[in-house]
């Protein structure tokens, strides 16, 4: 599994040209008296913290906001929420970025992942714990990838004095998720479309918790605009079996959908449960949208590409 990076860099919207080589005179220009914030994600509605609280009868200024992998499954919805609030947005690579926030003042939030647990020995899973990887394992680019990625972080926080925040993101499902990425939500809800069997690994007694997307961005939202480092999980504490969570894809989709098990794979955790008492203390979040609610969601939106892809081909091929 590769590793995706995400970045914000967020500063007040001025009326300096929207051209890149504009825009970076703008950050140079403006470094004094504009407070800057940068955000690295991996990787759609109601909030009350994200932004700051603003006086009564005032307006919120509108931010400029450049965004990397805006364009994936999680940044997407993130900018729709960033949009939708007045803000506006702008595409850019996401090479030297830490380096890039340390020059300009900027806040950079990285969103790590549960994966850093590896296959933990702790139920449920706090930001203390420092887990259990196996280095040479066939998920250790991934896994060790994103402890690097904290460990860079926090040592850019310590030695360079970079404001940062750190979010460990758990097991997350929406609409616009690749349909074959080969995540076992969208694999059950792409099968159980296709008729084809839901694939269980090993005995489909390993658990995970799954949050939807909005929840997700509202816990990114208030970390972002938030004044506490992390690392922070971000989760929805809700555990099912694989068996359990192909119940619930079988009861939205097909009742008669079948199931077939396949030999497991290596490295797989046998648990994964966020313990979110952090993020509700301190960031005043949980998750609101139960699987049952979310999951039909997301497979409208899989129903709508995967037959849509199909009566495209076919009229193509019938033409």
């Amino acid at each position: 599994m590769g590793i995706a990076f995400v970045v914000f860099n967020v500063v007040p919207s001025l009326d300096s040209p929207s051209s890149p080589e504009g825009l970076i005179s703008t950050f140079d220009e403006s470094v004094r008296v504009h407070r800057r914030k940068a955000y690295e994600l991996d990787a759609g509605f109601n909030h009350q913290n994200a932004g700051g609280k603003i006086p009564l009868g005032l307006k919120r200024k509108g931010l400029r906001i450049l965004v990397t992998g805006g364009a994936g499954f999680v940044g997407s919805h993130l900018v729709d929420r960033l949009i939708a609030r007045g803000d506006s947005t702008n595409v850019m690579g996401t090479l030297n970025m830490l380096g890039l926030a340390k020059r300009i003042g900027a806040r950079f939030l990285l969103t790590s992942t549960s994966e850093v647990y590896g296959d933990p020995l702790q139920h449920p899973q706090v930001e203390t714990y420092w887990g259990n990887v196996n280095p040479i394992g066939v998920r250790s680019c991934y896994d060790e990838g994103k402890r690097t990625a904290e460990t860079l972080t926090m040592d850019y926080h310590r030695g360079l004095n970079l404001e940062v925040r750190i979010a460990r993101i758990f097991n997350t499902y929406g609409p616009r998720m690749c349909i074959d990425d080969g995540r076992v939500v969208s694999n059950f809800v792409a099968q159980a479309l296709r008729k084809k069997p839901l694939t269980v690994y090993g005995d489909g007694k390993q658990t995970r918790s799954f949050q939807y997307v909005s929840d997700l961005v509202e816990g990114l939202m208030r970390l972002m605009e938030g004044d506490h480092i992390g690392p922070f999980n971000l989760g929805n504490p809700g555990e099912f079996t694989m068996l359990e969570l192909a119940k619930v894809v079988q009861d939205t989709i097909d009742p008669n959908a079948q199931i077939e098990f396949r030999p497991n794979t290596e490295d797989d955790p046998h648990k994964r449960k966020p313990d979110i008492s952090k993020a509700k203390r301190l960031l005043g979040w949980q998750p609101n949208v139960s699987l049952k609610e979310g999951l039909p969601l997301m497979v409208n939106d899989f129903r709508q590409r995967i037959f849509g892809d199909e009566n495209d081909h076919t009229n193509a091929s019938s033409e």
